[in-house]
């Protein structure tokens, strides 16, 4: 796979973008019906990217439509400045902010509202940080791999990005498997409730 069928993101592939976000929100599969609202996790994982960086987001299209998307950020640090003031605003506005003590929801919801949570400590070291989500009928066909190397990597590399992390659900063990594959290793502050892996980008000659 050389890149064929992905393209830069558009703002009309959002409402597509955010089905999948769902459709692959549950350690990989389908998480419609999880949680009080289905608008949750686009509200968190997806569509602050592409509202803030949308030339960072690509998207796999075989002709009938988005199957998969990636979406990054070059610096985390920044992005949660922005996500502090323009975003959480947005935010709270449509979610009550919760009271302790947190259900899981409750714990999600409190991202929007404490973007901090996105300082890793290694996130000096490895600024960028991105989710990617294809379709499970769609996996396995190179997708991933062009994602994160001929978008995600060089596009980092020509900005002068030194290294790019990312949070994972433990329970995806195919993602885990994935990311290793292209280069992504674990990295201290991972907890065994959350990993956190990172990939070093050499700088181009």
């Amino acid at each position: 796979m050389s890149g064929g069928g992905i393209r830069p993101y558009r703002s009309d592939d959002l409402a597509r973008l955010r089905e999948i976000c769902v459709l692959t929100g549950a350690a990989g599969g389908d998480a419609t019906g999880r949680w009080s609202t289905d608008d949750l996790l686009p509200d968190l994982f997806l569509e602050p990217y592409v509202t803030a960086s949308p030339e960072w987001a690509w998207v796999v299209d075989e002709g009938d439509g988005p199957v998969g998307y990636l979406v990054a950020v070059p610096s985390t640090r920044r992005f949660v400045s922005w996500w502090r003031a323009k975003w959480t605003p947005w935010f709270s506005e449509r979610y009550p902010e919760p009271e302790q003590p947190y259900s899981d929801e409750d714990q999600l919801v409190r991202r929007g509202y404490d973007p901090d949570v996105l300082l890793t400590a290694e996130v000096d070291e490895y600024p960028a940080h991105l989710h990617i989500d294809l379709l499970p009928g769609h996996q396995g066909r190179g997708y991933g791999r062009a994602l994160i190397e001929n978008m995600l990597i060089t596009s980092l590399a020509k900005a002068g990005v030194p290294g790019v992390h990312l949070t994972m659900d433990p329970a995806n063990t195919p993602a885990r498997a994935f990311y290793e594959a292209v280069g992504f290793v674990e990295l201290p502050s991972s907890t065994p409730r959350g990993p956190v892996l990172g990939r070093w980008i050499p700088p181009r000659d």
